[in-house]
């Protein structure tokens, strides 16, 4: 097919060259919102008079008819094309003649393939979202089920107070809620039109990029036209929150490897969501979560990627670009993927509460509440503190732990020890007693629940 830039130029780009500058295997993924921008490009040369009401008509009627063949398999996508502009408007003047010579009037390749690119992640944007609605909704449906059970809770990897294991799946619950949050308000911002900026400077014909950009469903337009066909911020801010969301999920993905491991046995991982080993029969390896955790440093990559890319790139358009829609896309599909396993791995995961528990009880997790006992009658807290402490010293000593100790040896630490100091440090009191708002007492516990779940059916 000859090249939309063929006016020029007599002689033929070198085989290698034009394959190396060719697009469409990577941009033909934009094709229907190609052809989306080129319905609403059309309409508005139309009714602006710049082209005749038959040509918008026959314009109209040929896009749609092969956006109906590409999604039938009567059509299909020619890759010996530049990029996929070239394809469908090729495409479009071999069905209906000249007519579809006159679509590209006031337009360019640069603010079209900026528009597509905006139309296409404003919809990945909407299925992120739905991706990390799922994932909430597992999270919180989880954490009702274990809203009692009781686990160790950790800093630095030592095990610190008890906790609930409800609250802690509702910690990942609150990262993901920032992280649909985000994605929203990303797609927010990239919902205004570049089209008409044209190659850079706009266009002397008598556009009306308001049209365009209401017809798409966009709520305004760019600008500044120079910004318009050079603005990839919606790609890194795409990015930035995707390595964001990545975090969280491999952060997830790195508890529930621990917790499926031999040392901690906290779950049981489904068979659907592990592998086993080539030579260790007795292996049961949490292989997603793995990979979840590694496929991070993967979108990391791409955000590092993007901001490289532009970071030193004069106004306006420069051939650079072309390498934001892989690096992006890559991006978005990793993160999907990455997400459409994660929220069924959780859903089916087993919770060990006894294995909890006997972690929990293990750990002096409940000294805190026994220096609370002793400031409650009246000791300064950090005294109380030193006095717990020689407790735990001793219980370490002795093998015992802090429930196991008489009543003679706590009198003996401090005379205002008395027999109620057994209900002030058993477990199930340590928990319930954390009534603060976003504390881990069950009834808390239910309340973030609650709140989640409002946040996800209001927004």
């Amino acid at each position: 097919m000859e090249k939309l830039w063929a006016g020029k130029f007599h002689g033929q780009l070198d085989q290698a060259a034009d394959d190396f500058n060719a697009a469409i295997r990577i941009d033909s993924r934009l094709v229907a919102e190609d052809i989306q921008g080129s319905l609403a490009h059309g309409a508005m040369l139309a009714a602006k008079g710049i082209i005749s009401e038959a040509d918008g008509k026959a314009i109209a009627k040929g896009l749609q008819e092969i956006a109906q063949d590409l999604e039938s398999g009567a059509l299909s996508i020619d890759y010996a094309c530049e990029d996929i502009h070239t394809f469908i408007e090729g495409e479009l003047t071999r069905r209906i003649g000249e007519a579809g010579k006159r679509l590209h009037t006031a337009r360019s390749r640069n603010d079209q393939v900026a528009l597509d690119l905006r139309l296409n992640l404003r919809k990945e944007c909407g299925a992120l979202k739905k991706a990390v609605e799922d994932l909430i909704t597992v999270l919180c449906n989880k954490a009702e089920t274990y809203a009692d059970t009781i686990m160790p809770g950790y800093t630095h990897m030592q095990r610190a107070q008890p906790i609930t294991f409800g609250q802690h799946l509702m910690a990942y619950g609150m990262m993901f809620l920032r992280d649909r949050e985000r994605i929203g308000q990303c797609a927010a911002r990239m919902n205004v039109s570049p089209l008409g900026c044209c190659a850079l400077a706009g266009t002397t014909y008598d556009t009306d990029r308001y049209m365009t950009a209401e017809l798409l469903g966009m709520e305004g337009i760019c600008m500044n036209s120079l910004d318009g066909v050079s603005d990839r911020d919606f790609c890194l801010e795409l990015a930035a929150d995707l390595s964001i969301l990545m975090m969280h999920l491999s952060r997830l993905s790195e508890e529930i490897i621990l917790w499926c491991s031999w040392e901690f046995g906290f779950v049981r991982l489904s068979d659907a969501y592990s592998t086993g080993s080539s030579i260790m029969p007795q292996k049961k390896n949490p292989d997603i979560a793995e990979l979840i955790r590694g496929k991070t440093a993967r979108v990391y990559g791409d955000l590092m990627g993007l901001l490289t890319l532009l970071k030193g790139l004069p106004l306006a358009y420069n051939k650079d670009l072309q390498e934001d829609k892989e690096t992006i896309f890559d991006a978005v599909d990793t993160a999907k993927a990455c997400l459409s396993l994660m929220a069924p791995m959780v859903d089916t995961m087993e919770a060990r509460p006894e294995n909890m528990r006997r972690a929990a009880a293990a750990g002096f997790i409940n000294a805190t509440d026994c220096a609370d006992y002793l400031t409650a009658k009246g000791i300064p807290f950090r005294s109380a503190y030193k006095v717990t402490g020689d407790l735990v010293a001793k219980c370490m000593e002795t093998g015992k732990t802090l429930e196991s100790l008489s009543l003679a040896e706590y009198q003996e630490a401090s005379p205002l020890f008395q027999a109620d100091i057994y209900d002030a440090i058993s477990l199930e009191a340590c928990v319930e007693r954390r009534k603060s708002q976003g504390g881990t007492a069950p009834e808390q516990v239910r309340k973030q629940i609650q709140w989640a779940r409002e946040t996800l059916k209001n927004d």
